[in-house]
């Protein structure tokens, strides 16, 4: 038998299939539009200084470089988790000039010198942040997946209450700090998902720190 029958005997169904996809990919793009997609594959690096927990580093991105990628990967800062990836799980929480934000869903390159707090940099002085405390005191995690973007939300939220800014069932808009009830605290919480379910723990800990009575 030659070798052009081995080959083709060695053909499977698998091989078959991926070559046929791709070839369907590439039908009907004239070749500038293939080379345009080539260039953008390789997007010139930008430069950028991201100021991470009172450290300034300089970095050079790829524009397309996520917050979450580049302070994972880049600054190996990986209290913040890659749970979902499309900010609906809260893994990725972290504070950007004192406000929680989901760091999957924006480019690293549009916080060029913006303080930016991870879980790591909540501790002062080799001292637990409160909320960190409380979490231990309540058992306010599990697995612990989800602690760190639990943590760092939970402190933008306090933030938030203590400016007065009012949440959906809010009921008395008049206040100028909304009271914490446990209703508040699950309502201002519900952008971050514990798959171990630790959510009345995780609202103790909460109140705790609120100066809410549990």
């Amino acid at each position: 038998m030659d070798d052009i029958s081995e080959s083709y005997l060695r053909i499977t169904r698998r091989g078959l299939l991926e070559a046929g996809t791709a070839a369907v990919g590439l039908v009907g793009f004239a070749p500038e539009v293939l080379a345009a997609a080539k260039d953008s594959a390789s997007a010139e690096r930008m430069a950028v200084t991201l100021e991470v927990n009172g450290t300034s580093h300089q970095l050079n991105l790829d524009p397309r470089t996520t917050l979450l990628d580049a302070l994972r990967e880049h600054l190996a800062l990986t209290g913040p988790k890659k749970g979902c990836d499309h900010g609906q799980c809260g893994a990725c929480t972290v504070l950007l000039d004192g406000r929680r934000i989901n760091s999957c869903l924006t480019l690293a390159v549009l916080h060029d010198g913006q303080p930016i707090t991870t879980i790591e940099g909540l501790a002062k002085d080799h001292h637990p942040h409160p909320l960190q405390t409380a979490f231990v005191e309540h058992d306010g995690f599990q697995c612990g997946y989800c602690t760190s973007g639990q943590i760092c939300s939970a402190v933008g939220m306090l933030a938030e209450s203590r400016a007065g800014m009012p949440s959906v069932v809010t009921e008395d808009l008049a206040q100028p700090q909304p009271a914490l009830t446990e209703a508040e605290i699950r309502e201002r919480m519900s952008g971050n998902i514990c798959r171990c379910s630790a959510y009345p723990n995780i609202v103790a800990a909460i109140k705790q720190v609120a100066g809410t009575p549990v």
